[in-house]
C-alpha cells in the first residue's frame, strides 16, 4: 500500500519538479512548440483554400471544356451538313449533266440513223431507177426486135402525143 499511498516529501518534491519543468518548458519550448502549432494549423488552412481554389478552377475548366466540346460538337454537324449537301449538289450536277450527254448522244444517234437512211433511201432509188432503166431497156430490145411490133409502137406513140 505504500506505493499507491506517497508520503508528502515525496509530493512535495514532485511538485518542485513539475512547476521547474513547466518553467523551463514555458521559457524555452512552449513558445516554439505553438509557433510550430500554429504554423502547422496556417499552412493546413492554406493548403486547404489552394485545394478549394484549384476546384474552383477544375470546375471553371470543365465547364469551359464542355462549352468548347459542345461548340465542336455543333462544327462537326455543320460540317457534315455541309458536306451532305455539297455531295447531293454534286450527284444533282453529275446527274444533270449525264442526263444532257445522254440527250445530246441520242439525238446525235438520232440524226446519224436519219443522214444513213437518207442515204440508204437514196440508194434505193438510184439503184431502182438503174434497174427500171435495165429493165425498160431489155423489154424494149426484146419488142422491138420484130419490125411489126417497132411499127405498132411508133404508130402507138404518135396516137399519143397527138391525143395530148
Amino acid at each position: 500500500m505504500e506505493l499507491v499511498t506517497p508520503n508528502l516529501g515525496t509530493i512535495f518534491w514532485m511538485v518542485i519538479i513539475i512547476s521547474i519543468v513547466a518553467f523551463v518548458l514555458k521559457k524555452f519550448a512552449w513558445k516554439p512548440i505553438l509557433n510550430a502549432l500554429y504554423e502547422r494549423e496556417e499552412s493546413i488552412e492554406t493548403a486547404l483554400n489552394a485545394a478549394q481554389e484549384a476546384r474552383q478552377e477544375m470546375d471553371k475548366l470543365k465547364a469551359g471544356n464542355e462549352e468548347l466540346l459542345a461548340e465542336a460538337r455543333k462544327e462537326k454537324e455543320s460540317i457534315l451538313r455541309e458536306a451532305m449537301n455539297l455531295k447531293e449538289s454534286v450527284i444533282a450536277e453529275a446527274k444533270e449533266k449525264a442526263s444532257a450527254e445522254t440527250q445530246r448522244s441520242i439525238e446525235h444517234a438520232r440524226q446519224q440513223i436519219q443522214n444513213e437512211r437518207a442515204k440508204a433511201v437514196n440508194e434505193m432509188k438510184k439503184q431502182m431507177a438503174q434497174l427500171s432503166l435495165m429493165i425498160a431497156e431489155k423489154v424494149i430490145r426484146k419488142e422491138m426486135a420484130d419490125d411489126k411490133n417497132q411499127q405498132e409502137m411508133v404508130k402507138r406513140i404518135v396516137d399519143e402525143i397527138e391525143l395530148n
